[in-house]
């Protein structure tokens, strides 16, 4: 994995601390943060201050990969939506545009991954409960307000979208990692079905959707949850961010407790608009976007082995296969999917 090169130092964050947080502020000390498959690198930021001193006595440094002088930041203007409706996302300090840096609330260590491996059965389907209930309502709300200034209004998992992320787990996963090389007749029929499911996914209606809500991206703070990572939100359906949570490459669930949660969540959406949801129709579009959307997180795992040499996601590969091989085995109208997929990837055969 590549050196992180700093683009601040010492001096730099009392100057721009003492500025835009407290005069007080005299010494700040940083160290890195493990960040997730991203290209963004992190920063806590320890302030020390003087007697006066009576700000935040940390933050969160986020540095982009580079800076965007002349253009508008997806993060904070999605950050200013989603604050602006009063849902929980860190709150941002400071833009140092020039330089990349943004200054954010120090929203703590446990993310809700961390507070899952140690909670027994009740407690964890309470925080399922906990991170449904939040998905529904920020879905909710960010679907009924939102206009062109918001950045995901303009963008949409439409067929061509859910394709490229085919085919990049196509070339990172399939050519990359497992360096198989498809005839003309396997791409031509694999695509074919793969574009066929993403023609059903892009059919659905459209909501506002974090693009990655599961546990590594939710921190648990005081017992809320605080929503991180969502930058490249965009527009699609519904199920989208429930299949992220529930089909999680990070967590595997009962699959007792994943149905519950997802009528859960059927039934907060059917009450609110007061129509009824048919639960073998949205279970259906959950297998299908389960399908996708694991498909699309092994060919960033790949990627990240591949591409960038970082070797931490392959032990997630399998699991994430699993969820592909039981939702194909339930939704037996994607058999020839199912097919051309097994040919390719044997290890998506039933045991």
């Amino acid at each position: 994995m590549s050196k992180i090169t700093e683009r601040f130092d010492s001096r730099q964050l009392v100057e721009t601390l003492s500025s835009v947080i407290h005069p007080a502020v005299v010494r700040v000390k940083h160290t890195a943060l493990a960040g997730d498959a991203s290209t963004r690198q992190y920063f806590r930021l320890q302030l020390e201050g003087g007697p006066a001193f009576s700000g935040p006595r940390t933050l969160v440094l986020m540095q982009l990969p580079q800076p965007e002088k002349n253009k508008n930041n997806n993060f904070i203007a999605i950050q200013t939506f989603l604050s602006g409706l009063s849902l929980p996302v860190p709150k941002l300090h400071h833009y140092d545009q020039a330089n990349g840096l943004l200054f954010l609330e120090d929203c703590g260590d446990e993310t809700l991954e961390t507070a899952l491996l140690q909670a027994d059965r009740a407690s964890l389907e309470s925080y399922y409960i906990r991170a449904v209930d939040l998905l529904f309502t920020m879905q909710d709300e960010a679907t009924r307000a939102i206009d062109s200034k918001c950045p995901a209004h303009g963008l949409r998992f439409d067929v061509d979208k859910l394709m490229w992320e085919m085919d990049f787990m196509l070339e990172h996963f399939v050519g990359g990692l497992k360096n198989t090389v498809l005839d003309s007749p396997t791409r031509e029929a694999l695509r074919g079905q793969l574009t066929r499911l993403c023609e059903v996914l892009a059919r659905q209606p459209l909501c506002f959707t974090h693009r990655d809500f599961h546990s590594r991206n939710l921190m648990v703070r005081e017992g809320n949850l605080v929503m991180l990572d969502f930058q490249d939100a965009r527009m699609g359906p519904c199920q989208y961010d429930l299949a992220s949570l529930l089909r999680d490459s990070y967590l595997q669930l009962a699959d007792d407790l994943v149905w519950k949660m997802v009528d859960r969540f059927r039934e907060h959406k059917q009450d609110r608009e007061g129509t009824a949801l048919n639960r073998e129709d949205f279970n259906r579009v959950f297998d299908f976007m389960s399908i996708q959307r694991n498909l699309k997180a092994v060919g960033t795992f790949a990627y990240q082995s591949v591409i960038k040499n970082n070797d931490r996601y392959l032990k997630y590969i399998p699991p994430t296969l699993d969820y592909v091989k039981n939702a194909l085995a339930r939704q037996t109208e994607l058999n020839p999917l199912r097919e051309v997929l097994q040919k390719v990837l044997p290890e998506l055969k039933k045991d």
